[in-house]
């Protein structure tokens, strides 16, 4: 006799919910999603690296972390950070405007104090098409006389 194996259920393992606070920023061509987790170890986590290792200049890392000094903020909870588009400073000053958002919504009192220093303001400057008949955006090819 053939005997067919019985097929058992096994449950999926089960991932907690965390609870989280979450923003977005943008800045030029770069979009910044930011998960901020209260109950963790402080950190800042960029596309699976430390901050301090996804911006290697000083002056990235210090955009990055502008409204977490400014606030006192800057030793608790972990901030995981998904950026992409654009360089280098637009990445960095996306993550500054969706830290900055993240701060707003866990604290609002913090509004006054984030909004003197122009972090709560999304920078609309984007670069300007090329139009046809031109070299770039306004500049038009050199005339000659002759």
């Amino acid at each position: 006799m053939d005997t067919v194996p019985e097929v058992v259920a096994v449950p999926k393992p089960h991932k907690l919910k965390q609870t989280y606070l979450f923003s977005v920023g943008r800045r030029k061509s770069s979009i910044s999603r930011v998960r901020y987790f209260p109950n963790e170890p402080f950190e800042i986590i960029i596309n699976g690296k430390k901050h301090d290792q996804y911006f290697p200049y000083f002056i990235y890392q210090q955009i990055v972390t502008q409204p977490l000094t400014l606030s006192n903020n800057d030793r608790i909870g972990l901030y995981h950070i998904r950026t992409g588009g654009g360089g280098l400073r637009g990445q960095a000053e996306s993550a500054r405007l969706a830290i900055s958002r993240v701060l707003l919504k866990q604290d609002s009192s913090l509004k006054p104090l984030l909004k003197a220093h122009g972090l709560l303001v999304r920078d609309s400057r984007v670069k300007e098409r090329k139009k046809y008949g031109l070299k770039s955006a306004r500049r038009a090819p050199q005339w000659q006389k002759r």
